[in-house]
């Protein structure tokens, strides 16, 4: 399939932000600086919501444990998202390809959102703001940048995806005593607000 570097480029994208995806791409289609964007993503109602949802992650995104909260609730928006978006580009309704590259898109949505909500568990065990905001503005930055060169480059997008997603899970193999932090933190912290004064038990 001459799509499937695509397909894989837009399913990591989207399992970081789902909605600058949808964004990005249709802007380019309906700009007329690429074809390979489906008509479906061009129309203005998808627009709009997309742009809508993307301010609201822009913010959320960058809040220590919101982010957190919203990774949890996009667990299966993003992986969904991925696979559709990945459907449209692939073409040919109900074909095989199609199907195959839908679950390449959903696959790679849902292992680079494994990688960014354990990221941002991490992350959130420091005590100050600012490491949300710096993390989240790369990731903004990166899928915006990785998506336009995709819809040019496919092949080259692809593999700076594919090492992108390797260095981000080996990232969070390493982190994960951190993240079992973030958990024992949060445990802590519903007993405390639950216990009405009542020290948690050890």
């Amino acid at each position: 399939m001459s799509v499937l570097p695509l397909v894989f480029t837009s399913g990591w994208a989207s399992g970081i932000n789902s909605y600058a995806v949808v964004l990005l791409l249709g802007l380019m289609g309906v700009t007329g600086a690429s074809d390979e964007v489906p008509l479906s993503l061009q129309r203005t109602d998808v627009l709009v919501v997309a742009a809508l949802l993307f301010l609201c992650e822009a913010v959320a995104d960058k809040i220590p444990y919101v982010d957190t909260a919203w990774d949890a609730v996009h667990t299966v928006v993003r992986p969904v998202a991925g696979g559709v978006v990945a459907a449209l580009l692939a073409g040919h309704d109900g074909s095989l390809p199609q199907a195959a590259a839908a679950a390449v898109g959903s696959s790679s949505a849902l292992a680079s959102h494994l990688v960014k909500a354990g990221t941002r568990m991490a992350v959130n065990t420091s005590p100050e703001p600012f490491s949300n905001i710096v993390v989240s503005l790369a990731e903004d930055l990166g899928v915006s940048a990785l998506v336009i060169f995709a819809l040019f480059h496919p092949v080259a997008a692809a593999v700076i995806a594919g090492t992108l997603l390797a260095l981000g899970l080996t990232t969070v193999v390493f982190l994960f005593s951190r993240i079992r932090r973030f958990w024992r933190r949060r445990r802590e912290r519903r007993a405390s607000g639950g216990g009405r004064g009542t020290p948690a038990a050890v």
